[in-house]
Protein backbone atom coordinates (compact mmCIF):
# COMPACT_ATOMS: atom_id res chain seq x y z
CA UNK A 1 0.00 0.00 0.00
CA UNK A 2 1.02 3.11 -0.53
CA UNK A 3 1.42 6.04 2.06
CA UNK A 4 0.33 9.66 2.57
CA UNK A 5 2.52 12.45 2.95
CA UNK A 6 1.52 14.91 5.86
CA UNK A 7 1.83 18.73 4.00
CA UNK A 8 3.11 21.52 6.67
CA UNK A 9 -0.31 22.65 7.62
CA UNK A 10 -0.82 19.23 8.65
CA UNK A 11 -3.02 17.68 5.58
CA UNK A 12 -2.37 15.17 3.36
CA UNK A 13 -0.99 16.21 0.25
CA UNK A 14 0.01 13.45 -1.92
CA UNK A 15 0.29 9.57 -1.84
CA UNK A 16 3.59 7.89 -2.30
CA UNK A 17 2.44 4.50 -4.51
CA UNK A 18 4.94 2.08 -5.93
CA UNK A 19 3.87 2.71 -8.97
CA UNK A 20 4.93 6.96 -8.82
CA UNK A 21 7.84 5.96 -7.41
CA UNK A 22 8.95 4.30 -10.92
CA UNK A 23 7.95 3.35 -14.38
CA UNK A 24 5.29 1.74 -14.49
CA UNK A 25 5.89 -1.95 -15.77
CA UNK A 26 2.35 -1.96 -17.39
CA UNK A 27 3.89 0.98 -19.38
CA UNK A 28 4.56 0.03 -23.57
CA UNK A 29 8.65 -0.36 -23.83
CA UNK A 30 10.00 2.79 -25.67
CA UNK A 31 10.14 2.44 -29.39
CA UNK A 32 12.42 3.65 -32.09
CA UNK A 33 11.51 6.43 -33.53
CA UNK A 34 12.13 6.10 -37.78
CA UNK A 35 13.16 8.96 -40.14
CA UNK A 36 10.12 9.45 -41.90
CA UNK A 37 10.33 9.63 -45.65
CA UNK A 38 10.24 12.94 -47.50
CA UNK A 39 7.31 13.61 -48.96
CA UNK A 40 6.15 14.86 -52.55
CA UNK A 41 6.17 18.21 -52.30
CA UNK A 42 9.16 18.41 -50.35
CA UNK A 43 11.27 16.22 -53.22
CA UNK A 44 9.90 18.60 -55.59
CA UNK A 45 10.81 21.56 -54.10
CA UNK A 46 15.04 20.39 -53.63
CA UNK A 47 14.82 18.06 -56.91
CA UNK A 48 15.93 20.98 -58.77
CA UNK A 49 18.66 22.54 -57.08
CA UNK A 50 20.13 18.99 -56.53
CA UNK A 51 20.04 18.11 -60.40
CA UNK A 52 21.92 21.71 -60.95
CA UNK A 53 24.59 20.98 -58.86
CA UNK A 54 25.11 16.99 -59.61
CA UNK A 55 24.18 17.02 -63.56
CA UNK A 56 26.98 19.56 -64.62
CA UNK A 57 29.96 17.65 -62.55
CA UNK A 58 28.37 13.92 -63.60
CA UNK A 59 28.69 15.15 -67.16
CA UNK A 60 32.01 16.17 -67.30
CA UNK A 61 32.86 12.74 -65.80
CA UNK A 62 30.76 10.80 -67.70
CA UNK A 63 32.43 12.93 -71.25
CA UNK A 64 36.19 12.27 -69.83
CA UNK A 65 35.44 8.64 -69.13
CA UNK A 66 33.58 7.72 -72.49
CA UNK A 67 36.01 9.88 -74.91
CA UNK A 68 38.78 7.73 -73.20
CA UNK A 69 40.62 11.17 -72.01
CA UNK A 70 40.62 10.36 -68.57
CA UNK A 71 42.21 7.04 -68.96
CA UNK A 72 44.97 8.81 -71.13
CA UNK A 73 45.80 12.18 -68.69
CA UNK A 74 46.18 9.65 -65.97
CA UNK A 75 49.60 8.26 -68.20
CA UNK A 76 50.41 11.91 -69.11
CA UNK A 77 53.52 13.28 -67.41
CA UNK A 78 51.85 17.10 -67.19
CA UNK A 79 48.97 15.81 -65.44
CA UNK A 80 51.05 13.03 -63.24
CA UNK A 81 53.01 16.25 -62.45
CA UNK A 82 50.61 18.38 -61.48
CA UNK A 83 49.06 15.53 -59.79
CA UNK A 84 51.85 14.87 -57.33
CA UNK A 85 52.22 18.28 -56.86
CA UNK A 86 49.04 19.26 -55.92
CA UNK A 87 49.23 16.39 -53.01
CA UNK A 88 52.21 17.71 -51.49
CA UNK A 89 51.25 21.58 -51.70
CA UNK A 90 47.64 20.31 -50.08
CA UNK A 91 49.14 18.01 -47.79
CA UNK A 92 51.54 20.90 -46.59
CA UNK A 93 48.85 23.52 -46.21
CA UNK A 94 46.61 21.51 -44.21
CA UNK A 95 49.52 20.36 -41.84
CA UNK A 96 49.98 24.76 -41.48
CA UNK A 97 45.97 24.89 -41.27
CA UNK A 98 45.73 22.80 -38.03
CA UNK A 99 49.05 23.42 -36.23
CA UNK A 100 48.27 27.10 -36.26
CA UNK A 101 44.96 26.79 -36.68
CA UNK A 102 43.95 24.59 -33.82
CA UNK A 103 45.13 27.10 -31.28
CA UNK A 104 43.48 29.85 -32.92
CA UNK A 105 40.24 27.94 -33.02
CA UNK A 106 40.57 27.51 -29.46
CA UNK A 107 41.01 31.43 -28.31
CA UNK A 108 37.94 31.77 -30.12
CA UNK A 109 35.71 29.14 -28.72
CA UNK A 110 37.46 30.05 -25.43
CA UNK A 111 38.09 33.03 -24.43
CA UNK A 112 36.82 36.24 -24.51
CA UNK A 113 38.69 39.50 -25.58
CA UNK A 114 39.09 43.26 -26.52
CA UNK A 115 38.68 42.44 -30.15
CA UNK A 116 37.61 39.13 -30.37
CA UNK A 117 35.19 39.91 -33.03
CA UNK A 118 37.92 41.73 -35.09
CA UNK A 119 39.95 38.93 -35.09
CA UNK A 120 36.95 36.46 -36.02
CA UNK A 121 36.14 39.32 -38.88
CA UNK A 122 39.97 38.76 -40.04
CA UNK A 123 39.48 34.84 -40.44
CA UNK A 124 36.38 34.39 -41.90
CA UNK A 125 37.69 37.23 -44.32
CA UNK A 126 39.38 35.06 -46.92
CA UNK A 127 36.24 32.91 -47.62
CA UNK A 128 34.91 35.91 -49.04
CA UNK A 129 37.07 37.38 -50.80
CA UNK A 130 37.93 36.66 -54.64
CA UNK A 131 40.68 34.65 -54.97
CA UNK A 132 42.48 36.66 -57.59
CA UNK A 133 42.10 39.43 -54.66
CA UNK A 134 43.76 37.06 -52.24
CA UNK A 135 47.06 36.49 -54.86
CA UNK A 136 47.37 40.04 -55.03
CA UNK A 137 47.65 40.87 -51.33
CA UNK A 138 49.90 37.82 -51.20
CA UNK A 139 51.96 39.62 -53.45
CA UNK A 140 52.29 43.08 -52.13
CA UNK A 141 53.51 41.51 -48.94
CA UNK A 142 55.75 38.43 -50.22
CA UNK A 143 56.56 40.14 -53.58
CA UNK A 144 60.33 41.35 -53.89
CA UNK A 145 59.14 44.96 -53.30
CA UNK A 146 56.37 43.95 -50.41
CA UNK A 147 56.35 44.63 -46.96
CA UNK A 148 57.99 41.15 -46.11
CA UNK A 149 59.79 40.24 -49.36
CA UNK A 150 61.78 43.33 -49.82
CA UNK A 151 63.53 42.06 -46.58
CA UNK A 152 63.89 38.23 -48.04
CA UNK A 153 65.21 39.88 -51.18
CA UNK A 154 67.81 41.03 -49.44
CA UNK A 155 68.98 37.61 -48.25
CA UNK A 156 68.29 36.38 -51.48
CA UNK A 157 65.43 34.64 -50.78
CA UNK A 158 62.24 35.16 -53.24
CA UNK A 159 58.62 33.59 -52.56
CA UNK A 160 56.44 34.42 -55.63
CA UNK A 161 56.04 31.88 -58.52
CA UNK A 162 57.71 28.87 -56.53
CA UNK A 163 56.08 25.95 -54.96
CA UNK A 164 56.53 27.41 -51.64
CA UNK A 165 54.37 30.71 -53.14
CA UNK A 166 51.75 27.61 -53.65
CA UNK A 167 51.29 26.55 -50.46
CA UNK A 168 50.99 29.98 -48.96
CA UNK A 169 48.07 30.75 -51.53
CA UNK A 170 46.24 27.41 -50.58
CA UNK A 171 47.00 28.05 -46.78
CA UNK A 172 45.62 31.69 -47.15
CA UNK A 173 42.41 30.50 -49.15
CA UNK A 174 41.67 27.02 -46.92
CA UNK A 175 42.96 27.83 -43.62
CA UNK A 176 39.44 29.70 -42.23
CA UNK A 177 37.56 26.77 -43.44
CA UNK A 178 39.54 24.28 -40.75
CA UNK A 179 39.32 27.27 -37.91
CA UNK A 180 35.39 27.74 -38.48
CA UNK A 181 34.59 24.22 -38.20
CA UNK A 182 37.13 23.60 -35.63
CA UNK A 183 35.89 26.68 -33.34
CA UNK A 184 32.06 25.99 -33.23
CA UNK A 185 33.22 21.85 -32.69
CA UNK A 186 35.55 23.26 -29.41
CA UNK A 187 32.90 25.79 -28.28
CA UNK A 188 30.39 22.56 -28.55
CA UNK A 189 32.41 20.84 -25.88
CA UNK A 190 30.93 21.10 -22.09
CA UNK A 191 33.23 23.32 -20.09
CA UNK A 192 32.15 20.92 -16.91
CA UNK A 193 33.85 18.34 -17.97
CA UNK A 194 37.00 20.40 -18.37
CA UNK A 195 36.99 21.73 -15.55
CA UNK A 196 36.23 18.19 -13.85
CA UNK A 197 39.56 17.14 -15.69
CA UNK A 198 41.13 20.13 -14.06
CA UNK A 199 39.91 19.46 -10.56
CA UNK A 200 41.68 15.97 -10.91
CA UNK A 201 45.22 17.31 -11.73
CA UNK A 202 44.95 17.45 -15.16
CA UNK A 203 47.17 19.97 -16.58
CA UNK A 204 45.92 22.46 -19.67
CA UNK A 205 47.60 20.14 -22.46
CA UNK A 206 46.45 16.68 -20.86
CA UNK A 207 42.67 18.47 -20.88
CA UNK A 208 43.02 19.58 -24.32
CA UNK A 209 44.60 16.56 -25.64
CA UNK A 210 42.06 13.76 -23.75
CA UNK A 211 39.02 15.89 -23.54
CA UNK A 212 38.60 18.82 -25.68
CA UNK A 213 39.84 16.56 -28.77
CA UNK A 214 38.41 13.85 -28.92
CA UNK A 215 34.59 15.50 -27.48
CA UNK A 216 35.34 18.23 -31.49
CA UNK A 217 37.08 15.19 -33.06
CA UNK A 218 34.06 14.80 -35.23
CA UNK A 219 34.48 18.69 -36.43
CA UNK A 220 37.83 18.95 -36.43
CA UNK A 221 37.89 16.23 -38.70
CA UNK A 222 35.70 17.78 -41.05
CA UNK A 223 37.06 21.21 -41.00
CA UNK A 224 40.69 19.62 -41.85
CA UNK A 225 38.70 17.55 -45.19
CA UNK A 226 36.62 20.84 -46.03
CA UNK A 227 40.31 22.28 -45.42
CA UNK A 228 42.24 20.17 -47.77
CA UNK A 229 39.41 19.81 -50.68
CA UNK A 230 39.59 23.91 -50.60
CA UNK A 231 43.49 23.85 -50.97
CA UNK A 232 43.45 21.46 -53.66
CA UNK A 233 40.58 23.43 -56.05
CA UNK A 234 42.67 26.43 -55.44
CA UNK A 235 43.20 28.75 -58.34
CA UNK A 236 43.01 32.19 -58.73
CA UNK A 237 45.13 32.89 -55.41
CA UNK A 238 47.85 30.30 -57.06
CA UNK A 239 48.08 31.87 -60.45
CA UNK A 240 48.32 35.43 -59.60
CA UNK A 241 51.04 34.72 -56.56
CA UNK A 242 52.46 31.51 -57.69
CA UNK A 243 52.29 31.49 -61.69
CA UNK A 244 51.51 28.62 -63.71
CA UNK A 245 55.03 27.52 -64.26
CA UNK A 246 54.77 23.46 -65.21
CA UNK A 247 56.59 21.10 -62.86
CA UNK A 248 56.86 24.20 -59.96
CA UNK A 249 53.71 25.45 -59.25
CA UNK A 250 50.96 23.93 -61.94
CA UNK A 251 48.57 22.25 -59.96
CA UNK A 252 45.71 20.34 -61.43
CA UNK A 253 42.88 23.40 -61.63
CA UNK A 254 46.29 25.08 -63.68
CA UNK A 255 46.20 21.92 -65.37
CA UNK A 256 42.55 22.38 -66.69
CA UNK A 257 43.02 26.19 -66.93
CA UNK A 258 46.16 25.84 -69.34
CA UNK A 259 44.30 22.92 -71.54
CA UNK A 260 41.39 24.61 -71.94
CA UNK A 261 43.24 27.92 -73.13
CA UNK A 262 45.43 25.99 -75.45
CA UNK A 263 42.82 24.66 -77.31
CA UNK A 264 42.77 20.88 -76.11
CA UNK A 265 39.38 20.86 -74.93
CA UNK A 266 39.71 16.88 -74.16
CA UNK A 267 42.71 17.41 -72.26
CA UNK A 268 41.16 20.34 -69.90
CA UNK A 269 37.84 18.00 -69.36
CA UNK A 270 40.21 14.94 -68.22
CA UNK A 271 42.32 17.24 -65.66
CA UNK A 272 38.53 18.17 -64.44
CA UNK A 273 37.74 15.25 -64.07
CA UNK A 274 40.54 13.79 -61.88
CA UNK A 275 39.71 16.61 -59.42
CA UNK A 276 36.21 16.01 -59.40
CA UNK A 277 36.84 12.28 -58.78
CA UNK A 278 39.32 13.28 -56.16
CA UNK A 279 36.99 15.69 -54.11
CA UNK A 280 34.17 13.37 -54.52
CA UNK A 281 36.17 10.10 -53.53
CA UNK A 282 37.67 12.25 -50.33
CA UNK A 283 34.22 13.61 -49.11
CA UNK A 284 32.37 10.33 -49.29
CA UNK A 285 34.93 8.29 -47.18
CA UNK A 286 34.52 11.13 -44.38
CA UNK A 287 30.43 10.45 -44.81
CA UNK A 288 30.97 6.60 -45.19
CA UNK A 289 34.06 6.12 -42.77
CA UNK A 290 33.61 8.35 -39.88
CA UNK A 291 36.80 9.81 -40.30
CA UNK A 292 35.93 12.17 -37.03
CA UNK A 293 36.76 8.66 -34.84
CA UNK A 294 40.37 9.04 -36.05
CA UNK A 295 41.15 11.78 -33.69
CA UNK A 296 38.96 10.00 -30.23
CA UNK A 297 42.33 8.88 -28.09
CA UNK A 298 40.41 7.96 -25.65
CA UNK A 299 41.07 4.32 -26.52
CA UNK A 300 44.76 4.54 -26.32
Amino acid sequence: MGSRIVGPAGGETASATPAAAGPSADRHPMTTIRPRRPGLGLVLLTAPLVLFLSVPVVALVIRATLSGDLAESLTSPAVLEALRLSMITTAVSLALAITFGTPLAYLLARRTFRGSSIVETVVDLPIILPPSVAGLALLFVFGRQGLVGSSLDAFGISIPFTTFAVVLAQTFVATPFYVRSARTGIAAVDEDTEDAARVDGATEPSVFRWITVPLAGTALAAGAVMSWSRALGEFGATIMFAGNIEGRTQTLPLVVYSEFGGGDLDASVAAAAILVLAAFGVLISVRLLHWGRVLDVRSL
